[in-house]
């Protein structure tokens, strides 16, 4: 009898920010395929489970996404249900849509259960809307990591949008990315974030401006796992009293 695949979002990091309906699935599965970057807290929810790690973490070695798939489905073709436990949101940067075809394309039922996406979560721990009426008409949620070489037209749209820019896995890039979007005309003096391990004990972040932002990051020691936040709403950070003073001066 085939079993069933379950696309799991587990969240930004920090363990109950998971959804009740991935719990349940958690605790109905036979076997769990996790990611590196999921916490292991949330393998209380899954006791009777056996646990395979299927790491996948930017700059590292990682298992092969066709590995992963045939995996996957070979798990379900057994009869077992399969919880497929992914960072943050399934759906977004994390590859959930090639597992779903890889699932339908092998007959086996598959169901997503979305997870809170560390875009928007992790800037909110600092006190950072990405969208806020009074300073920007929406958000860009968006890679540094690509996967060809020619990043410059994405980065000059990007910049001309006026949208809070939220970018993932843009640690390696990130000279590159900002002398892109300063090229692009986007004003140094914007502000910025960065903020490492989102959501979780051991969060490290650093506000700056567009211009110093390497120098700023450099001086902090921080690397990937990180979000960067781009954009006038990171005046609104908890302790910002420098780009709040001259926000409200503006």
């Amino acid at each position: 009898m085939t079993g069933k695949i379950y696309l799991i979002g587990a969240g930004p990091g920090d363990a109950e920010l998971i959804t009740l309906k991935a719990v349940r699935a958690l605790a109905a599965a036979d076997v769990v395929l996790l990611d590196d970057l999921v916490n292991r807290e949330l393998l209380q929810h899954a006791p009777q489970a056996r646990v395979i790690e299927v790491g996948k973490r930017g700059g590292c070695k990682s298992t092969p996404q066709h590995f992963i798939n045939r995996m996957m489905v070979a798990l379900a073709e057994q009869g077992q249900v399969v919880a497929r436990l992914k960072g943050g949101d399934p759906f977004l940067f994390g590859r959930g849509g090639e597992e779903m075809l890889a699932a339908r394309q092998a007959g086996i039922q598959v169901e997503v259960i979305p997870g809170i996406t560390s875009g928007i979560a992790v800037p909110a721990t600092l006190g950072i809307p990405v969208t806020h009426r009074s300073y920007t008409h929406g958000v860009s949620l968006v890679t540094g990591h690509l996967q060809d070489d020619d990043h410059s037209q994405q980065w000059r749209a990007l910049a001309a949008s006026g949208t809070t820019l939220v970018i993932y896995m843009g640690m390696k890039h990130l000279t590159s990315i900002i002398s892109e979007l300063r090229a692009a005309g986007m004003d140094a003096s914007t502000p910025v974030a960065a903020i490492q391990s989102g959501s979780l004990p051991e969060q490290q972040h650093v506000i700056s401006t567009l211009e110093y932002l390497p120098m700023a990051v450099q001086q902090a020691g921080l690397a990937s796992p990180a979000i960067i936040v781009v954009g006038d709403v990171v005046r609104l950070a908890h302790g910002n009293e420098l780009l709040q003073s001259i926000s409200m001066a503006a």
